[in-house]
C-alpha cells in the first residue's frame, strides 16, 4: 500500500488493509515513505524489485500513493489500484509548497519547486488500463474525481455517489480488489 501525501503507512486504509491481508494469510507491506517523491520512488522500487524475484506484487495507492502507483504500476507492469488517486500531483500539490507537518507522526517537511518537479518526472503517457482498478468518490474534497475518469478512461470503474478524499467504505471493495488482482487467499 502506498499511502497520500503526508500520510504514513499506518494510515486508516493501510491498517484496514493490514488486517484483511493478515486475517488471510496475504503478504502486505505499507511503507511510511519519505516527503522527496525522489527518495519515495526509490524506496518503493527497491521493495518492488526485491519482493517480485519471490512472488507477485501488486500495488495499491491512495492519493499520491495513487500518483506513485501509476508510475510504478507501468514501470513493473503490474496490477494496480488507485484509490482517489491525485492524477495529477504536480499540480495538485503546488499548493501544498511550504512547511508541512505528517499528520501521523507530527514531523516537518518543506514542499518546494524542486519537489513538484520530480513529481513531473513520474507522469505516464499512456497507462495500460487493463492492469488498473480505479475507485472513486464523487464528493471527494481535495481532488476533481473527473480528472481521473479522463486520464484513466478505459479503466476498471468503481464510481461513488458522496464520499470523502479518504474514501470512506473501502472495506466494501475488499473482494472486488482481491477478485481484481487475482490474489489467492494463501501465499
Amino acid at each position: 500500500y502506498i499511502h497520500g501525501f503526508g500520510s504514513s503507512g499506518e494510515a486508516s486504509k493501510a491498517k484496514l488493509l493490514r488486517a484483511y491481508c493478515q486475517e488471510n494469510k496475504i503478504r502486505f507491506i505499507a511503507p511510511s515513505l519519505p516527503t522527496i517523491p525522489d527518495l519515495a520512488i526509490h524506496t518503493l522500487s527497491e521493495l518492488i524489485e526485491s519482493y517480485q524475484e519471490k512472488e507477485p506484487v501488486y500495488l495499491i495507492g491512495a492519493s499520491l500513493g495513487g500518483y506513485y502507483a501509476l508510475y510504478l504500476g507501468d514501470k513493473y507492469d503490474l496490477k494496480t489500484v488507485l484509490i482517489n488517486p491525485a492524477i495529477n500531483a504536480p499540480e495538485t500539490l503546488k499548493r501544498a509548497i511550504g512547511h508541512g507537518v505528517n499528520y501521523y507522526d507530527n514531523s516537518s517537511y518543506e514542499w518546494n519547486e524542486g519537489h513538484l518537479e520530480m513529481l513531473e518526472s513520474y507522469e505516464i503517457e499512456e497507462p495500460n488500463l487493463e492492469n488498473i482498478l480505479l475507485l472513486l468518490q464523487k464528493g471527494d474534497e481535495v481532488l476533481d474525481y473527473e480528472e481521473a475518469l479522463d486520464v484513466l478512461e478505459g479503466a476498471k470503474l468503481i464510481l461513488e455517489e458522496g464520499g470523502t478524499h479518504s474514501f470512506e467504505g473501502l472495506e466494501r471493495h475488499i473482494e472486488s480488489i482481491k477478485r481484481f488482482l487475482g490474489v489467492a487467499l494463501t501465499l
